[in-house]
């Protein structure tokens, strides 16, 4: 077994899987939104303890449903194939069928990227057999709409992640039944002392009462003690899953569709607490206690007839007073969430900028926008406060109202000898019992309009256009030779009617280093930006190798092109973590290599924690050469055709810049290198020159014609 089988990671198995059987789909875009832990070489796929684990939600990126089984290999039926095994070490391979005693199985594996078929003995398979295994099939366009894993559909993001809690709500209903049936045991229990126990001095009936009320208090504790935890069990799992699906969404959102305010955007993420707040132990048990008031109405009128109609009164007072209350307060509440936004989007702009606003004297600027959105936040916020303390105040007034005046008609049924006094005592506790539940769902009311309101934020999110919406459209390419080409282009932002780039055409051949310079605003950065699909052509086609880039998943091509953007953004951590992002599986010779591509060598030598050196929050400490010097590193990672810069050397001194020049010339050999720059220096690595100019492609040659051009008066 160990020397004749070729065993994969678990994400690579599915790879060949979709090879093999379905449509091919890399290892990246298999992975593509997936958590990993940096410096880890592979996923953490399977788990035991979750059926819903990591292998489910990469299946899905490839169109494939997934159901994790323990069985027995000499258990597997031939229906069941193909399928994945679990092996020891982190490993696994496909079973592709049986022989007819069964004492065979096909296995498939690959070398690089040869398919391999051999036949193995299953006891020799089994040695390393883990018991589990992944049953996969295609889910067809009918049923695409129905998955509900974290792929779930939009249209129920929420609902049909509490539906995988439903088998712990009928244990909570279950429960629930038990606990409100036993509520009956104490009115029940003091109208028997009163109307038989103390009139015969029935002390041996009062201890057969005592005693099975007793029982019956210690099964009710039970019963609590267990719908509480089962109802925190949904709520963590609920929590758990949802979270990751709005993450996992934002992660995913079109750069065309995403919000211009970060600060408002993450305000809305914040929404998503308000939400789980209200499905929360206490509130789900007023919901669940509510529909059982019936039950409690129904034995006031069997104790005391007409009585019922004064609990029954009061809750259609509490009722009306919840429809008149619920619109006023569902103002205030949308009002309150805008301007909390609004004052989320002054903090993140203000402490991203916080430099910025000191050197220019802005400071006074942004402290009156914030005191100005600070006092209307008050003044909305003090009116639904003062509107939300009615619910209780009214609430309390007509319960209390109610027990007097059930008291009232009982004092006159007594004397028509139509009600014990045992009995009104009862129907005092079960009137009060009946209206607990209405006074919290009255209450509920501003619980429940913020989490309206924010479920409608978190929805308007999750609806936001995907980059991999349909994944399974997307054809696999594991490489590019380079070749790129725009047929008639033009683009605009989102928001605005402005072509920054119109009706632009040009190729690229592989291994051609061009340039692209012009004046500011004349699109050069936005062509590489549409070459990494960040953004979408208004208007014309871009081909990568011939292939429209709209047939390519955006994880293979991102994972095949090396970037470099204009502003390099830094992260809280290690000078290495920022650098491995992009492959925190890189060995250290990659590590090293690319830092002495990009220049980092040369600061990580001077430091004495080296590749440890800690980086703050944006890149606090570090120089904006030196962040470019990281930027750069970071697209050599790894070894790809394609690599794109957009003003790589625009914060480096002279010197780090011809050391810069020279080890381009001799790194980008035989790749497809685009060097947006405004640096004439920078043009030493290239070979031909675009220019552009509001939006078109003015020149375009070879870098001497070009120069010689500009330089003869011909202005952009």
């Amino acid at each position: 077994m160990e020397a004749n089988i070729n065993r994969e990671s678990l994400i690579e198995t599915l790879s060949l899987y979709t090879k093999v059987y379905h449509k091919h789909f890399s290892v990246e875009s298999l992975s593509a939104g997936l958590p990993k832990e940096l410096g880890k070489s592979d996923l953490e796929l399977f788990s035991v303890k979750d059926s819903k684990s990591l292998f489910t939600r990469a299946s899905l990126n490839a169109g494939l449903k997934s159901k994790l089984i323990e069985i027995d290999l000499h258990n597997i039926s031939t229906l069941q194939l193909p399928m994945i095994l679990l092996l020891s070490s982190k490993e696994s391979c496909i079973i592709d069928s049986l022989s007819e005693d069964k004492s065979r199985a096909k296995i498939i594996t690959s070398d690089n990227q040869d398919i391999l078929e051999q036949w193995v003995n299953l006891d020799e398979l089994n040695k390393n057999y883990l018991g589990f295994s992944y049953m996969i099939k295609k889910i067809y366009k009918y049923e695409n709409e129905q998955t509900n894993t974290l792929k779930i559909d939009q249209k129920h993001w929420f609902f049909s992640t509490i539906k995988l809690s439903k088998n712990i709500y009928k244990d909570v209903f279950l429960a629930s039944i038990l606990i409100n049936l036993f509520i009956l045991a104490t009115p029940l229990f003091t109208m028997s002392v009163y109307d038989r126990v103390i009139p015969n001095n029935s002390i041996e009936t009062l201890t057969v009462f005592a005693v099975g009320v007793l029982v019956v208090y210690i099964i009710d504790f039970i019963s609590k003690y267990i719908r509480s935890t089962l109802l925190e069990v949904a709520a963590k799992k609920s929590d758990v899953i949802i979270s990751s699906i709005i993450f996992e969404k934002v992660m995913d959102i079109k750069m065309s569709s995403f919000p211009s305010s970060v600060g408002s955007f993450a305000n809305n993420l914040k929404d998503f607490d308000t939400l789980r707040s209200f499905f929360t132990n206490s509130t789900l048990t007023a919901l669940i206690d509510f529909p059982f008031a019936i039950l409690f109405l129904s034995v006031i009128y069997y104790i005391g007839g007409n009585i019922v109609i004064v609990p029954l009164t009061t809750i259609v007072i509490l009722l009306i007073f919840a429809l008149l209350i619920k619109g006023p307060i569902q103002k205030y509440i949308e009002e309150l969430h805008q301007v909390s936004a609004q004052k989320s989007s002054i903090i993140v702009e203000s402490l991203q900028n916080i430099e910025t606003l000191k050197t220019l004297g802005m400071s006074s600027h942004m402290q009156w926008s914030w005191e100005e959105t600070v006092g209307q936040s008050a003044s909305i916020g003090l009116k639904s406060r003062i509107l939300s303390s009615l619910i209780p105040n009214v609430t309390s007034f007509f319960m209390q109202l109610n027990s007097v005046l059930v008291v009232v008609y009982g004092v006159f049924l007594i004397k028509d000898f139509e009600l014990t006094m045992g009995g009104l005592i009862a129907v005092v506790i079960l009137t009060s019992r009946v209206l607990a539940p209405m006074g919290q769902a009255t209450g509920l009311i501003t619980n429940y309009e913020d989490a309206k309101t924010s479920y409608k934020i978190i929805d308007d999110i999750i609806n936001l256009p995907s980059e991999r919406a349909e994944a399974s459209k997307y054809v696999e390419y594991p490489s590019f030779e380079g070749d790129i080409e725009f047929k008639n282009v033009s683009f605009a932002y989102p928001g605005t009617d402005v072509l920054v780039l119109n009706d632009v055409s040009f190729s690229i051949k592989s291994g051609e280093r061009v340039g692209i310079i012009g004046r500011i605003g004349s699109g050069k950065s936005t062509i590489e930006k549409l070459i990494l699909r960040l953004y979408e052509p208004t208007e014309g086609t871009i081909l990568l190798d011939g292939i429209d880039i709209n047939q390519i998943n955006p994880a293979d091509l991102r994972r095949n092109i090396g970037y470099v953007s204009q502003e390099i953004q830094l992260f809280k951590g290690t000078l290495r973590d920022n650098i491995i992002y992009r492959a925190s599986y890189a060995s250290d010779e990659e590590l090293k290599r690319s830092s002495k591509i990009s220049g980092v060598e040369e600061f990580v030598k001077r430091h004495p924690l080296g590749f440890d050196m800690p980086i703050g929050e944006r890149g606090t400490g570090i120089s904006g050469g030196q962040k470019q010097a990281i930027g750069i590193a970071r697209s050599f990672l790894y070894n790809v055709s394609i690599m794109l810069f957009d003003e790589p050397s625009n914060a480096m001194d002279q010197l780090t810049e011809n050391n810069l020049i020279n080890s381009f010339k001799k790194n980008l050999r035989g790749k497809t290198a685009l060097v947006v720059t405004q640096k004439m220096s920078m043009l030493e690595v290239v070979e031909r020159v675009i220019v552009m100019s509001e939006g078109r492609v003015y020149l375009d040659g070879k870098k001497a014609d070009v120069i010689k051009a500009l330089q003869g008066g011909k202005s952009a």
